[in-house]
């Protein structure tokens, strides 16, 4: 649970200092063009967020996916995972780039991490039951993941490749713990 504290620490400390500094956005959000100058982004634009929905939808369910994945696997593999899938998340994005047209967009948020969270979780207890708002019917998990990485990937201006990255991520962390038992 310390861990999971830490890191929305750490994500509300930089949604501060971004909002405060602008001018920070530029050195730590992930852009594919620069990405081989500036390495440091494929961590730092996982713990960037600029809007107030942004960073409390990541932090929400970071906590909620967080304590879970600690739960089953500990704290450690809860870092490891997270960590990974926040790189993952932005090497999809930067792969991705030329193909998509976004070499010169810009990615923040915590979400890949989030996604491979929650990818272990749909593997490890797809049957555990979760609410989504504005659902008012509690949903198996994995169809929940997979439904929120589907339906997010239609809005504008999310960066679907990041969340894919990290969600395929943590559905092979899953496997992999599953079939160690844990």
């Amino acid at each position: 649970m310390e861990s999971i504290l830490i890191i929305i620490a750490v994500n509300l400390f930089i949604f501060l200092s971004v909002n405060v500094r602008p001018d920070l956005l530029n050195s730590l959000a992930l852009t594919p063009a620069e990405v081989w100058s500036h390495p440091w982004q494929l961590i730092t634009s996982a713990f960037t967020h600029r809007e107030i929905f942004h960073i409390f939808a990541n932090m929400f369910t970071l906590y909620f996916f967080g304590t879970a994945v600690m739960q089953l696997l500990g704290t450690r593999r809860f870092w490891i995972i997270y960590l990974v899938g926040g790189v993952m998340g932005s090497l999809f994005f930067v792969a991705l780039s030329s193909l998509t047209g976004t070499r010169y967009v810009s990615a923040i948020g915590a979400s890949g991490a989030v996604f491979a969270l929650g990818g272990v979780l749909a593997v490890l207890r797809p049957q555990m039951r979760v609410v989504v708002f504005p659902i008012p019917v509690p949903l198996p998990l994995w169809v929940a993941v997979l439904g929120g990485f589907a339906i997010l990937s239609f809005f504008r201006g999310i960066a679907w490749q990041a969340h894919l990255g990290g969600l395929l991520f943590g559905v092979v962390a899953g496997y992999f713990f599953r079939q160690r038992r844990y």
